[in-house]
């Protein structure tokens, strides 16, 4: 039997309210959800280790950027430009979230750091001038004075030593010895400290600081194949806290951990990794290096905006670079014999 019910048509210009209703269509915007406000903090603080490249998915480059040191510093100034320029991309092409509304304040931010860091240098080279007597006018001198002037007390004068233990901190040195893979703890009461390793076997040798998390802090201190001696440091350019060393190893090892304040004064000539104090006056730093990997120098001078990668060269190097004043610590990583010379 056919049912005869009819359904009523819709009124003109209504629509069939049982009709399927579609989608309607979105477009994406041309406006990243990565904010310009963090990229910038992020060049302009952790530009060195491309964790602003990171943060807007560009990996490849930003490996390139961390290995590369950020471009020797380049690197890291460009992109600072482009991001204040407005001018930087996430990995899609899309323009950085906030940009208008930050953007002043990010300009004026980074003036006044630049700024800063100049008077800071300014200082810190007027206090190693060096302050030349008054001579005594022989037309105007009398004769000398009988009258005794009360004594005053000096001022004790700062050495290398004191002032490592000022800006890093102290403790009681450590040793300890194993066997294979296994974790060492850190000693409190340093935010730096230097390592002075040995490894005797054949196999993968590396030591590699971690947080109270376990994560990597970036700093990977030894990473060699086979039997190793040397002297390297931690806690100068970290992400984190490190709490931790892990050593990954197939063969005997020592670890001595030791207050930044014990390490040698700069030596003339050495072999392999080597941590030393400089305390002379800003100049040159002429380095020689006959190994066969990577040859770094690195000068730490704990002052804010200042970045000491003095050398970062693979192989045989001959060189000259720019050394600022002392007090410092210079790390020196080689595989071979090198010099450094400072005047």
């Amino acid at each position: 039997m056919t049912d005869s019910t009819t359904i009523p048509a819709p009124a003109d210009g209504q629509p069939e309210q049982n009709a399927p209703q579609l989608p309607t269509p979105t477009i994406s915007g041309t406006t990243s959800q990565k904010s310009f406000l963090v990229t910038w903090l992020f060049a302009l603080f952790l530009g060195f280790f491309a964790v602003d490249r990171f943060y807007l998915g560009k990996v490849g480059t930003g490996i390139l950027k961390l290995i590369t040191f950020g471009g020797f510093g380049i690197w890291v100034l460009v992109d600072l430009i482009l991001v204040l320029a407005g001018a930087q991309r996430d990995k899609q092409g899309r323009k950085l979230a906030g940009y208008d509304q930050s953007k002043k304040i990010a300009w004026i931010v980074t003036g006044a750091l630049v700024v800063l860091s100049i008077i800071i240098s300014s200082v810190s080279s007027g206090h190693n001038a060096t302050v030349p007597t008054s001579a005594v006018d022989p037309a105007t001198s009398s004769a000398p004075s009988t009258e005794k002037t009360p004594a005053t007390a000096k001022k004790p004068v700062e050495t290398v030593q004191s002032w490592a233990d000022s800006a890093f901190g102290t403790f009681a040195p450590v040793t300890q010895t194993g066997k294979g893979d296994n974790i060492v703890t850190l000693p409190t009461g340093a935010k730096a400290a230097i390592v002075t390793a040995t490894h005797d076997g054949s196999s993968n040798f590396s030591l590699s600081v971690l947080d109270a998390s376990n994560a990597s802090t970036g700093q990977l201190l030894v990473n060699t194949i086979g039997a190793y001696k040397g002297t390297t440091a931690y806690g100068f350019t970290a992400l984190g806290t490190g709490t931790t060393i892990q050593v990954t190893a197939d063969g005997n090892w020592t670890i001595s951990i030791s207050p930044v304040s014990t390490a040698p004064a700069l030596a003339a000539t050495g072999i392999g990794d080597g941590v030393f104090l400089y305390s002379g006056p800003a100049g040159k730093l002429a380095a020689t290096h006959d190994g066969s990997s990577n040859f770094t120098v690195t000068e730490e001078t704990n002052k804010a905006l200042h970045f000491g990668l003095l050398i970062n060269e693979i192989g045989v190097y001959s060189g000259t670079v720019p050394l600022s004043s002392g007090p410092s610590v210079i790390v020196v990583g080689a595989d071979g014999n090198w010099t450094l010379a400072a005047s």
